[in-house]
């Protein structure tokens, strides 16, 4: 990430890696070595795929993945989970899931829903998603009346079929329960 965003962009993620979107841009124009084309910053807060080549998440097509939201801080808005093209960061089909309101911090305890939910893996994507880095599963939340952007991405490839992928990275990936995304 340093080399593409540069280190102050690198360290507000580290620091903080639930530091929502707003911040990044300003970071980066601190940065004489900022390199834009590289570091989306509204891609997955411009983390980079080869930073993260070993924790690739591996999932089957109709695979059920329960999520984990880490939300220390609620700020109500929308959020969604969809599947994102990391070429053009854009979603492919609709989303995983979403809801109108989300991480309302107007409630006293947040909904269950809100912080462990289930979401399914499409059954549409074909060739889309089958190299790892071509795209990513992104928990995408906009806290309407802060007016701050969170994501969270989970570097991962859909196998067309369970023989396109090796018995090894299948067997290290497919067995993941879990994904947790940090607001």
């Amino acid at each position: 990430m340093i080399t593409n965003c540069g280190a102050s962009v690198a360290a507000l993620v580290t620091a903080d890696n639930t530091s929502h979107v707003e911040d990044m841009p300003e970071a980066a124009a601190l940065e004489p070595t900022f390199n834009a084309a590289e570091c989306n910053l509204f891609l997955c807060k411009g983390l980079q795929f080869d930073d993260n080549k070993a924790n690739v998440q591996v999932f089957q097509p109709g695979q059920v993945v329960n999520m984990l939201a880490d939300i220390p801080i609620p700020h109500e808005g929308p959020m969604n989970v969809s599947i994102i093209d990391t070429a053009t960061n854009t979603a492919i089909g609709e989303p995983l899931i979403s809801f109108d309101s989300y991480a309302d911090e107007a409630l006293a305890t947040l909904p269950e829903n809100n912080t462990n939910f289930n979401v399914t893996v499409p059954t549409t994507l074909g060739a889309s998603c089958a190299v790892a880095g071509a795209c990513v599963m992104q928990w995408f939340w906009f806290g309407t009346g802060a007016q701050q952007t969170y994501e969270s991405c989970v570097d991962m490839m859909v196998l067309a079929t369970p023989a396109t992928a090796s018995t090894a990275i299948a067997k290290k990936a497919v067995a993941k329960s879990a994904v947790l995304f940090s607001a």
